[in-house]
């Protein structure tokens, strides 16, 4: 078993992410793990990722505040609210984005496998 703290949760840094604070919850430096990671976003209003797009599968639940999730597939943008406990989940290859356009700091959980190691 390994246990990560809230408090001693390892900070990274994602690219194309602005005005967040990225807490690495299991995986990575937060402790070994075989399939997938954990992290946790804090979203500071105004605050937002690129709309970018991953080759692994994106899993999203909202623990505290709202979010406007925005998808684009195939050039069909889709935009979503989400609130406490909503959660989404984004394909590979789906471009993605999160804003939070509220006047309140918004947590969200992110969960997503690593990358197939080559052969």
């Amino acid at each position: 078993m390994n246990i990560t703290r809230f408090d001693q949760a390892p900070t990274y840094v994602a690219p194309n992410h602005f005005d967040m604070k990225c807490l690495r919850l299991q995986g990575h430096e937060a402790g070994p793990s075989q399939t997938l990671w954990m992290g946790l976003s804090q979203i500071a209003p105004g605050g937002h990722t690129s709309l970018d797009a991953s080759p692994l599968e994106k899993h999203y639940v909202v623990l505290e505040g709202e979010l406007t999730l925005v998808s684009e597939r195939e050039g069909v943008k889709t935009e979503a609210v989400l609130r406490r406990l909503d959660s989404a989940c984004f394909a590979p290859g789906e471009k993605r984005q999160l804003v939070n356009q509220s006047q309140h700091p918004a947590s969200i959980l992110l969960a997503m496998p690593y990358p197939a190691k080559a052969p």
